[in-house]
């Protein structure tokens, strides 16, 4: 069994409006407390000139503690990375 989560957003509805960003999908938002839940993770991810988004870098710098206790300590993990253009950044991903 498997659960979609997504990390919360950092930027406002007002800045998303005006980027024109798309409507986020109707996923539950994860916080760092519930992945002591999980047996494991995998992460998708989209690339932006080869770097990962805010929104994640926020999300795991928020796992601090649960690495300081140990939390995370043998379940399993991995990650998939998309970008939609040459030169997107796929050659660092």
């Amino acid at each position: 069994e498997c659960t979609i989560f997504q990390v919360p957003e950092t930027l406002t509805c007002e800045v998303l409006a005006k980027m024109g960003a798309p409507p986020k999908p109707d996923y539950p938002i994860i916080t760092a407390e519930q992945m002591e839940k999980y047996d494991g993770f995998i992460f998708g991810l989209s690339g932006r000139y080869g770097i990962m988004p805010a929104q994640m870098k926020t999300f795991m710098d928020s796992t601090g503690k649960l690495w300081k206790k140990g939390a995370l300590v043998g379940k399993a993990a991995g990650c998939f990375f998309s970008s939609g253009t040459q030169g997107g950044g796929q050659e660092t991903m």
